[in-house]
């Protein structure tokens, strides 16, 4: 078939249209320039995070997340809206609070893409950061608040049907007030019962490898709470160890560690589906923790064992 379209005619609507681009407004999306960046602070599951200063407001700071778009040529990327439908959904005083979604103005420079940011309330510390100074010191006290915070707001968001899928001391912030939040959904998905009576088929190739369950690391893909429970368990341990429990290089050696922790995993009670997955310290904890608390071990033995499903929420 001939093209009859003339080059000028082409050229026409092509400037037509980066024009409509460049002034479109998408609704409720602020431009970011109504923040100043002071530093990059992090690098979350599907993006860069920036400490920026409010220019409205100059004692008002945020942290804007980048939303990754490189590999996206069919619109915004499924991830991102994913996380963001989930922070709007969850309002809590343990999880972080999303404030808005902001742009940069497309335009020729940026070839009229624009890039996004999800902009959230700003906390001063995260807790892998905290428990890697060796000036900080954590008393008794102050961990009990921090652990019950913790469980506070996993069970809100798993009393809203979600999972975080990625539970570890880095993703759990704390204001300079001592509020711990809960941080960086970008692995988070809703999850239910499947009406159907069919095992739900989630991607097991979530959860940082030090903080990963042993149903996922053998492959389970029916999975719930108990997932984020483990790594609660193992963020527990870490107050006193100040270093993650287990830190295998692949995830063969990673099973033989929570083995060699927890005991050697039993067939007859390893469970058909997740609703049946609780866990427990075989071995007795106490060795590694020699300053552990016994309400304490007994709260971190209840969130780490596999048996009949009486896990604590």
């Amino acid at each position: 078939m001939q093209n009859n379209s003339h080059p000028q005619s082409v050229m026409m609507n092509m400037r037509e249209k980066e024009k409509y681009i460049e002034n479109f407004n998408f609704p409720f999306c602020d431009e970011s320039d109504k923040y100043e960046k002071i530093a990059k602070i992090g690098q979350g599951t599907f993006g860069e995070v920036f400490k920026a200063r409010d220019k409205s407001n100059p004692k008002k700071f945020v942290a804007m997340k980048k939303v990754l778009m490189d590999n996206e040529k069919e619109g915004f990327p499924i991830t991102a809206l994913r996380e963001i439908r989930i922070l709007q959904l969850l309002k809590h005083e343990n999880v972080v609070n999303l404030i808005e979604i902001c742009q940069t103005k497309a335009s020729q420079r940026n070839r009229y893409r624009s890039t996004f940011y999800l902009v959230f309330d700003f906390c001063e510390h995260d807790l892998a950061g905290l428990l890697s100074n060796v000036h900080v010191k954590f008393s008794l006290g102050e961990i009990k608040k921090v652990v019950q915070q913790l469980f506070n707001g996993l069970y809100y968001i798993h009393s809203n049907k979600i999972l975080h899928r990625d539970m570890k001391a880095a993703n759990v912030l704390i204001t300079k007030n001592g509020v711990l939040k809960l941080a960086d959904f970008g692995l988070a998905r809703a999850f239910s019962t499947n009406k159907s009576g069919l095992p739900n088929r989630f991607t097991n190739r979530v959860v940082t490898l030090w903080y990963r369950p042993p149903e996922l690391l053998l492959g389970e893909r029916n999975y719930g709470p108990p997932v984020d429970l483990w790594g609660a368990g193992c963020i527990m341990a870490e107050m006193w160890t100040r270093s993650p429990i287990m830190q295998g290089n692949s995830e063969q050696q990673q099973l033989t560690l929570i083995s060699q922790l927890c005991g050697t995993i039993n067939p007859q009670v390893w469970p058909v589906s997740s609703q049946d997955f609780v866990y427990i310290y075989i071995t007795v904890i106490e060795e590694y923790i020699d300053v552990l608390a016994k309400d304490t071990a007994s709260c971190i033995v209840g969130t780490v064992q596999y048996d009949d499903g009486s896990a604590m929420v």
